[in-house]
């Protein structure tokens, strides 16, 4: 079977499959699963083309890989065949353990249990099915391998998942601003003492490139309206959660069952074998399938906030740069409770308060590296005549405040 396939890919254009084990890790079930899980979560009730999934970027993010260790090959870097194989799967498998709507449900499914580390123990998982052909990925993955520039590649302040994800989240959802020169930045890169550096004549690419990442934060990340959708659906769980857990009957796919049924942690993940597998059945699908259950449920905060969903009628928000005070919030309670004619423990699953935080740039830990022409390296935050950059390494903080529009309004 010829395995050197092409893909046509709407933002890079054509994209090959270079060899039969990315190719098999393709067709593999852990990753095709990544076709079911948008990219943006819930985005879409805002930006209606946002319906591109993990399994694009993924792909995209390969191939830019494969371009960026070509770039680097052609300075002079020198990379094994093997380690170009490990890199572009490190990269191509950086999101595989993602849950049904990315980012939204991580932490709601189960407690303390990053994205990062489910997609560590399928890569494991991975590595036994291929006969520890991922050895070298998943040292690579976790930092771990002897050359730090393979992992900042795949995981930094500027890596080949953000030049992705910036570009075709951009394309996606229309938000041109947000549009990044990738194909710029990454014939800028070079290696310096094993290090991943930006070459000093693309300095003003990467400053382009941080202000796109902040205006996509505040227009596409954190759109108020994606905001209250996202917070909508993390209560809706928690709600289906705490009423299965009361002995209530709640319809829902048999993967999602389980996750209702029971508050798994890292400890049940290491313990039962078994759990790692039906997350890995888990996508949007299983979801929205029981959403549409929901929405004729007895229990008015499942219903409701079900319905609202499905018929895109989202709790109202309004963002304040200040702390949300206890006497707004209790006064909105109070209403909740005499409209729906509920108890303050339901209401307070239509009234939520909470923060978002944006910054494009944090200049400690993971730095970006600029190589100035006489071999001196620097912090991209020192360069005397980018103040933007200075200033883009603030956190700014907004917090919210969602209820029923209609009591929001009074």
């Amino acid at each position: 079977m010829n395995k050197k396939k092409i893909l046509n890919d709407p933002v890079y254009g054509f994209i090959n499959i270079p060899n039969d084990l990315i190719f098999d890790i393709i067709e593999h079930r852990y990753f095709q699963r990544l076709r079911r899980i948008k990219q943006l979560g819930l985005t879409d009730l805002v930006y209606p083309g946002a319906l591109h999934t993990r399994f694009h970027h993924a792909l995209g993010a390969m191939d830019l890989m494969r371009r960026a260790l070509n770039s680097l090959q052609d300075k002079g870097v020198e990379i094994s065949d093997e380690e170009r194989q490990a890199g572009m799967l490190a990269i191509l498998l950086h999101d595989v353990g993602h849950g049904p709507f990315s980012h939204t449900l991580e932490f709601s499914l189960f407690k303390g249990v990053h994205h990062e580390q489910v997609g560590l123990w399928m890569m494991d998982r991975l590595n036994k099915e291929f006969n520890g052909a991922l050895d070298m990925t998943i040292s690579i993955f976790t930092n771990k391998y002897h050359r730090p520039f393979f992992h900042q590649l795949v995981s930094s302040q500027l890596d080949i998942d953000r030049l992705d994800y910036l570009k075709r989240d951009s394309f996606f959802t229309g938000v041109y601003e947000g549009s990044i020169g990738s194909e710029r930045i990454i014939k800028m890169l070079n290696v310096a003492s094993e290090h991943l550096v930006v070459e000093e004549k693309g300095i003003y690419s990467i400053e382009n490139f941080l202000s796109a990442r902040r205006l996509m934060y505040w227009q596409v990340y954190l759109h108020k309206t994606a905001v209250s959708a996202e917070m909508m659906l993390i209560k809706l769980i928690q709600r289906a959660k705490e009423l299965t857990q009361q002995g209530e009957k709640v319809p829902a796919t048999p993967a999602l069952s389980i996750f209702l049924e029971r508050n798994l942690d890292v400890k049940d993940f290491g313990e039962d074998q078994d759990i790692l597998e039906v997350y890995a059945l888990l996508d949007d699908s299983d979801i929205w399938g029981s959403i549409k259950f929901w929405r004729d449920h007895k229990d008015i905060i499942l219903r409701t906030l079900s319905e609202r969903l499905l018929d895109r009628k989202l709790l109202g928000i309004s963002f304040s740069n200040d702390p949300i005070g206890r006497i707004i919030t209790d006064d909105l309670m109070q209403k909740v409770s005499s409209k729906y004619n509920i108890n303050d423990h339901e209401a307070s699953y239509l009234v939520q308060t909470g923060s978002v935080s944006n910054s494009a740039y944090i200049a400690s830990g993971q730095s970006i590296k600029i190589l100035r022409k006489h071999g001196e390296v620097v912090d991209v935050a020192e360069a005397s005549d980018l103040p933007n950059i200075k200033a883009m390494s603030k956190i700014v903080t907004k917090h919210y405040l969602c209820a029923p529009k209609e009591l929001l309004k009074h």
